[in-house]
């Protein structure tokens, strides 16, 4: 009988949110594995998620919960802990998660090599939910660390979202002004200034005032100058009626009621596996437009995040049929997840 362990760091540098204050621990990554954990249960697999202040917490853990399987969200346990606990857990098959692809796992100096030691282990494999990194992390390992059929090391478990029931909207836009939220981390590779831009091109074309929400608690990945110019931005258009609102890092009821209040959504990003923050927009009921990085998306809302006229372009097809959007999108969601649902369920029974 299966018995699944689901282990995640906490992350001490969002334990108190530089906007309101206050503790949250609360991450994309967080909402993302407690998902698979409730889908993987009600599919009779018994699973677990716990969150640890440091890899020595792992020992204990897996002694008191005894499971057939450990997966380790994220590249955080060094490769030489792993010489400790398979010894001690012999039995357990070890598995650690990418949740990104190459343009993000970039930014982590170590991760290639970590990578590569990984799987020199025994009995350890790696989850990843997107099938390009197959082909690009095997490359790398067998040219720079001689590792043959490396791709036997991965597995492809995509991410899973619990798309249930679509809300019923009116979808009337307010004649004075529009609400955009472009959420999530404040990242070079989300691409927020170029969606700042559009964003207030949108509205000028569309005649309204522009209110442009993003999340400016957690900056990272030198993000820092990302905000630095989306400030700059709104501080050269005030005299037009734009305006910025920078959110608090929210808990996750708190977050979803945010995006309901929102007219839009955007996140056209450069690089994505998935992007939770998308899927909480769309099912909340929000007309919202990505790139060709969010796989489950429906094609014809994806804008090119180079091009501040594609865009606008696609930000105006959306607001012109904001129920076909939401509802296209919500199918494409609900159609990605059950396939997600039955690799994860086929893989683990």
């Amino acid at each position: 009988m299966k018995k699944i362990l689901f282990i995640l760091k906490e992350r001490q540098d969002y334990s108190e949110d530089p906007v309101s204050g206050q503790k949250n621990f609360v991450t994309g990554l967080l909402n993302s594995t407690q998902y698979v954990v409730d889908m993987v249960n009600k599919n009779g697999i018994e699973a677990k998620l716990i969150v640890v202040p440091d890899n020595n917490s792992i020992d204990k853990e897996v002694t008191d919960y005894q499971p057939t399987d450990v997966i380790i969200e994220a590249l955080w346990v060094v490769p030489t802990k792993f010489d400790v606990l398979i010894p001690l857990h012999p039995t357990v098959r070890w598995y650690v998660h990418i949740h990104s692809d190459l343009p993000f796992i970039a930014n982590e100096g170590v991760a290639i090599e970590w990578i590569a030691a990984y799987i020199q282990k025994p009995n350890i494999k790696i989850i990843v939910n997107s099938k390009r990194i197959f082909s690009e992390l095997g490359f790398i390992l067998d040219r720079k660390h001689n590792i043959d059929d490396a791709g036997d090391s991965f597995v492809y478990l995509p991410n899973y979202y619990p798309a249930t029931v679509l809300p019923k909207k009116d979808y009337v836009f307010n004649k004075d002004e529009i609400n955009i939220g472009c959420f999530g981390a404040i990242r070079p590779m989300k691409n927020q200034v170029i969606q700042a831009i559009a964003a207030i091109m949108f509205a000028e074309k569309i005649g309204k005032k522009l209110v442009f929400h993003i999340n400016a608690a957690r900056v990272e990945q030198r993000g820092e100058s990302v905000l630095k110019n989306i400030q700059n931005i709104f501080e050269s258009v005030q005299d037009e009626g734009h305006t910025l609102v920078q959110h608090s890092w929210y808990s996750r009821e708190e977050f979803l009621n945010l995006c309901s209040t929102m007219d839009m959504g955007m996140q056209c990003s450069f690089s994505e596996t998935f992007n939770i923050v998308c899927a909480d927009l769309v099912t909340q009921g929000v007309p919202t437009i990505g790139t060709s990085e969010i796989v489950w998306m429906n094609t014809v809302f994806y804008a090119d995040p180079n091009d501040t006229g594609d865009i606008v372009d696609k930000l105006m097809k959306s607001y012109k049929v904001p129920k076909k959007n939401v509802e296209s999108n919500f199918k494409e969601l609900s159609k990605y997840s059950k396939k997600s649902e039955n690799i994860w369920v086929e893989y683990f029974k």
